[in-house]
């Protein structure tokens, strides 16, 4: 239930500008510093600003390894604030920036292309390097699992809801032109027909991988009031880190939860509940941390998750849809731009500007999250139409 939140400076801060630049399992034509560069203009363009009104970067790039100075310098700007997180962690910073006068307008962008030439191989982030998990084989897809195996244990979760959770998704993607997937409707029946990958995983229960960018644009509320552009305001935001990228083991009774202590911080610094919440676009690199994110976030009790997705409550039409335009299931997931078009995802619903087919009704709400590394570290953003 709503409450009167403490007075929070990020209150003071509205994204006024997003911008995905196109997405494809391979884009072929560009580079990363024309596609950081297309990123940021667009974000503007969608703003109604130019890099003129520009004071604030925080740029990456996955295959050149761009930077903020960087991204600065291809947008021709000298800027008095450069950030240096990704995705939710790079918006909050640049919010926090803004809300203590270190810059007045930032651009959030990340991109990548160029890395994918063989595609029968696995892609990067999927086989890390070190000595506690290269002998033995456990890739991304097998930390996420070993999660998941440790839930269904517990709380008896049926394959089907994992199945549940990735059509739901794909079929979000399959209503978006621009998903990578558009056009390719899965039903439950072909998830769980698809190949094992790594049990619980189905083929269809994984992410894609892609190439593209996304950027956005941050001001102040005071000066979004004299933008065309209608603002989105940032209403709470925190982060839960509890290890290493692939050395801390994936332990459920340790990390089954992460994200919690962020969610409830987003909710203290707002003033609201789950129940205030109409859209989540969560964090989706497999079907099951979608049920994982779900009670960690407190939408369900730990356990009860699997039942309210096959009730159909993440569907487009359900209380929560999740992952609206496709998620990294079937919109698009690349590099650390798949980061930023969570939030991105939210201000396109809280704003309509989406597909009549995948618009949530009155949208007023939205909670983003990104994760990663087995469930071991969780960012969470609040967004509202209405500034607190």
């Amino acid at each position: 239930m709503a409450s009167t939140p403490a007075r929070n400076p990020l209150h003071d801060v509205a994204i006024v500008g997003v911008y995905d630049t196109p997405q494809a399992k391979k884009l072929t034509g560009w580079t990363e510093p024309a596609l950081l560069v297309d990123a940021m203009r667009g974000a503007l363009a969608n703003a109604g600003l130019a890099p003129t009104d520009v004071d604030g970067v925080n740029a990456h790039s996955w295959v050149w390894r761009l930077s903020s100075r960087e991204g600065a310098h291809l947008l021709g700007k000298q800027p008095c604030w450069t950030g240096q997180e990704p995705g939710i962690g790079g918006v909050l910073e640049a919010a926090a920036a803004i809300a203590t006068g270190q810059c007045h307008t930032a651009l959030v962008a990340s991109v990548q292309c160029g890395e994918y030439t063989d595609h029968s191989a696995t892609v990067s982030w999927t086989r890390p390097t070190n000595e506690f998990v290269e002998c033995w084989g456990l890739y991304t897809a097998a930390e996420f699992a070993l999660i998941a195996q440790r839930h269904m244990h517990l709380y008896g979760t049926p394959q089907e809801a994992l199945a549940e959770v990735a059509a739901a998704i794909r079929s979000n993607g399959a209503l978006n032109p621009e998903a990578v997937m558009y056009g390719k409707e899965v039903s439950r029946e072909t998830v769980l027909q698809s190949r094992m990958v790594a049990s619980p995983f189905h083929l269809l229960d994984c992410c894609i991988n892609s190439e593209g960018g996304a950027a956005l644009v941050l001001t102040t509320a005071e000066r979004a009031r004299d933008l065309d552009a209608t603002p989105v305001f940032v209403l709470g935001g925190s982060t839960d880190r509890q290890g290493m990228s692939y050395v801390t083991a994936p332990v459920w009774d340790r990390y089954g939860t992460v994200g919690r202590r962020a969610a409830r911080l987003c909710y203290a610094q707002s003033g609201l509940g789950p129940r205030d919440v109409d859209v989540l676009e969560l964090y989706d690199p497999f079907s099951f941390e979608v049920i994982r994110q779900l009670e960690a976030f407190d939408f369900c009790k730990e356990g009860e998750a699997a039942d309210y997705v096959l009730d159909g409550q993440v569907r487009i039409d359900g209380a929560t849809p999740v992952a609206t335009n496709g998620g990294l299931l079937s919109f698009s997931h690349a590099g650390l731009a798949q980061l930023l078009q969570k939030p991105i995802a939210a201000v396109k619903q809280l704003r309509g500007d989406v597909p009549d087919a995948l618009r949530v009704p009155e949208a007023k709400v939205a909670m983003a999250s990104n994760g990663g590394a087995g469930a071991l570290f969780c960012d969470v953003m609040m967004l509202g139409t209405e500034r607190p």
